[in-house]
């Protein structure tokens, strides 16, 4: 992998509206690596890594999200190769259990 890695969390209406799935197929459609769950606290909160100017588009998408969702607030972090390795060997982006 080679860019940036970011870590963002996703408040508001976003979780049950098939956020998460949203998220997905747009990091794929991006080509980017990382992953996705939902937060015990109704955020979702996101890992994306690759090049800098693709990252910072999808966090921006990230902003409206699908048509069903209320997206609130976006905030985002520097994130680590631990984060980005919290997903299953071989996987390019994948969903993670709830935290």
């Amino acid at each position: 992998m080679s860019g940036v890695i970011r870590h963002v969390t996703i408040t508001g209406r976003v979780q049950g509206v098939g956020y998460r799935a949203w998220v997905r197929e747009h990091a794929n459609a991006r080509s980017l690596e990382g992953w996705v769950r939902n937060r015990r606290d109704g955020s979702v909160e996101a890992v994306f890594a690759g090049p800098d100017g693709v990252v910072a588009d999808m966090i921006t998408a990230c902003g409206r999200g699908p048509i069903s969702a209320r997206v609130d607030r976006v905030r985002e972090d520097a994130g680590t190769s631990d984060l980005l390795n919290l997903r299953g060997a071989g996987e390019r982006f994948a969903f993670l259990p709830t935290v």
